[in-house]
């Protein structure tokens, strides 16, 4: 056999797992379609930093505070306290992991997924070289499917990999005026939740250093997307800003019941869709999916027993369910309509939901510390949904 694991994909889940499995002394080949970025606002919390060891020359800009903007234009600003949020420019921090993996051992290849075969001598990874345009195989004995929300490998191989929800996310990425402007500020991200940018999500404005990525995501395919885009860049006075290039794709909206075949496949990251509801936070969640997918294919390759496969989605949720089911529930409950997002921004005037809900994202965990302020924002939140509160009141 040529090598132990063939990872499907080289974005931050799967350079993660090739990288992973690569240090540990295995032999891994690492398969990517050269020249695609994803369209993502790059922020990427403190524990990424630390749990992946992620050197300070990727960061490109370290944000402050986080502003919410509701359909009526009111603004709340929420300090990050005691940290930052990093950010990043996917174009570099993507090639960074999948350079990272090729250090550690993992052998490159370039070119597109088209099937996986199996007879006596293993499976074999089908593709399309990218350079010669021939149609080469990569024998092993697993493969982790890493290779995005509307996955070929999960559809492929893993039951129910063919119907996942998503939304589709669009950003331009443009040349940021230097210093600021009186509406876009070099260390404050903007989440704007407008009816107007999204129906059933949110637009963003996030500084990347130089550059700002400024970007909306919808389930709806009525929505024009270059227009809400352009529309958001007039709302930030970035209209007139050079644009360096524009991306699209699927980001999933709910993780799936299963991540493996029940024989030689795993699936991690957008494949596996894990991306945080209500944030549409990805980068973090793809990196542990791709670190829990490396875990279960060395536990099979050890032990050979098929059932170990499934250790990447029992690890994952042991530890995330819990915030996941919250978010959605968020989502449910305040992306529904603009009367909605309007109470949702008024209740983030509390301090209690900006502490709390940071110290999640910075920690990714819960925060259990202070009971009484998570029955203090329950009681906020339904006084909110039913409008006891008005929307209007700060």
């Amino acid at each position: 056999m040529d090598y132990d694991v063939v990872v499907v994909g080289g974005g931050p889940s799967g350079a993660t797992a090739a990288h992973d499995l690569a240090l540990s002394g295995h032999r891994v080949a690492l398969l990517d379609r050269a020249g695609r970025i994803k369209p993502c606002g790059g922020a990427i919390p403190p524990r990424l930093i630390a749990d992946f060891d992620i050197p300070d020359t990727q960061i490109v800009a370290k944000i402050t505070t986080a502003r919410m903007i509701s359909p009526t234009g009111r603004k709340v600003d929420i300090p990050i306290e005691n940290g930052f949020v990093g950010m990043v420019d996917r174009e570099n921090f993507d090639e960074f992991l999948r350079v990272r993996a090729a250090d550690a051992g993992a052998e490159r290849f370039t070119g597109t997924y088209t099937k996986i075969e199996r007879d006596a001598q293993g499976t074999h990874v089908i593709y399309r070289d990218k350079e010669t345009g021939d149609t080469r195989r990569l024998t092993c004995a697993v493969v982790i499917g890493a290779d995005g929300a509307r996955s070929n490998v999960a559809r492929d191989e893993v039951k129910g990999g063919d119907r996942i929800p998503y939304v589709i996310a669009y950003h331009e990425i443009v040349e940021a005026p230097e210093g600021g402007t009186d509406a876009y500020d070099p260390d404050r991200c903007d989440v704007v939740y407008d009816g107007r940018i999204s129906p059933d999500f949110y637009g963003w404005v996030f500084p990347h250093g130089k550059s700002a990525s400024i970007g909306m995501g919808s389930m709806d395919k009525e929505v024009d997307l270059k227009k809400a885009t352009a529309d958001l860049r007039a709302f930030s006075h970035l209209a007139n800003c050079k644009t360096i290039r524009r991306e699209g794709a699927p980001i999933p909206l709910k993780p799936l019941d299963r991540w493996d075949n029940g024989r030689d496949v795993v699936l991690a990251g957008d494949a596996a869709g894990v991306v945080a509801p209500s944030s549409g936070e990805g980068i973090y969640y793809a990196m542990v999916g791709g670190r829990v997918a490396a875990t279960a294919a060395a536990a099979k390759l050890q032990s050979g027993r098929i059932k170990d496969l499934d250790l990447a989605r029992r690890l994952f949720m042991r530890e995330h369910k819990g915030v996941f089911k919250v978010l959605s529930a968020m989502q449910n409950a305040y992306y529904r309509s603009d009367e909605r997002r309007e109470r949702f921004v008024s209740l983030c005037h509390d301090i209690d939901v900006q502490r709390l809900t940071f110290e999640a994202y910075m920690n990714k965990k819960l925060v259990k510390a202070r009971p009484l302020a998570h029955i203090k924002i329950g009681v906020k939140n339904l006084a909110h949904l039913t409008g006891l509160i008005s929307a209007t009141r700060v």
